[in-house]
């Protein structure tokens, strides 16, 4: 059983305190479903309540560390060397439609370096979390990428443009990739597709748009999972180059080369 630092617990402590919240609106949500309104409006309120779980929980525990969240933005703390980057709830489209497949994100990172991550999927109660050099781990149960290294056996997870000045882009990406590896999967939380590559459910992933927020904790996750993660056009951050490829060693630069390959 790995130990856990004390960031580490209070991490989870927030982050299963979020989740159960978010549970219980998310009975409420399938239950808005058959209503001519929808769940919109009820969506946006228990991201928002999430969020403010979550803060006070990191706020309380470390009084003098900034963040930066999806919906409340960035606020400066004392001291901004250490910065909590947080997603309350990623795959907000899955939950607003009653799909059970969406998670909380946490990471922290300390002098521009993510330190430590943790994703949590109430609806399944799993727990992927990690701590840089530490490895990574669902709950206690050590994780590492799966070895598949072809596009043939590979499982590869994409997310689809938000912005239609990229939709060009993607459409040329997917036709390509499509064609290349048979088995594709969109499931629409980044955290938790790259938490997935990190227990070796899916083999490699690529989205473009993306936020610090939707992939700090994953990224960091997949790392110490002995996985890679990098932006998919220019050698900066992936955490803010708002795209990035993943996977196991082999997908991970077979899928980036096909990336590379692709004008829109």
């Amino acid at each position: 059983m790995a130990t856990m630092s004390p960031i580490m617990n209070v991490m989870i402590k927030a982050a299963e305190k979020a989740g159960r919240n978010l549970a219980r609106d998310f009975g409420e949500v399938e239950n808005l479903q058959v209503s001519r309104k929808g769940p919109a409006n009820f969506v946006t309120a228990a991201d928002k309540r999430a969020e403010e779980i979550i803060f006070e929980e990191l706020k309380n525990a470390r009084p003098s560390y900034s963040f930066l969240m999806e919906e409340s933005g960035a606020i400066k703390g004392e001291d901004p060397d250490y910065l909590w980057i947080i997603d309350p709830l990623d795959g907000t489209h899955n939950f607003m439609h009653g799909i059970p497949h969406w998670c909380v994100s946490i990471g922290l990172e300390v002098k521009g370096r993510m330190e430590a991550g943790v994703v949590y999927d109430p609806i399944k109660d799993e727990l992927f979390r990690a701590e840089r050099s530490g490895g990574a781990f669902m709950r206690n149960k050590r994780m590492r990428v799966s070895s598949r290294d072809n596009f043939e056996t590979a499982f590869v997870g994409f997310g689809s443009a938000m912005d239609a000045k990229e939709f060009d882009q993607y459409a040329a990406e997917l036709i390509k990739i499509s064609h290349i590896a048979p088995n594709l999967r969109r499931f629409g939380a980044a955290a938790l597709d790259l938490a997935y590559i990190a227990a070796g459910r899916l083999d490699g992933y690529w989205e473009r748009g993306l936020h610090p927020w939707d992939v700090a904790a994953g990224a960091l996750i997949l790392k110490e999972a002995g996985g890679f993660v990098s932006s998919i056009d220019i050698e900066e951050n992936p955490v803010y180059s708002r795209n990035l490829v993943a996977g196991n060693n082999s997908v991970h630069q077979d899928l980036k080369k096909a990336l590379k390959s692709i004008k829109a």
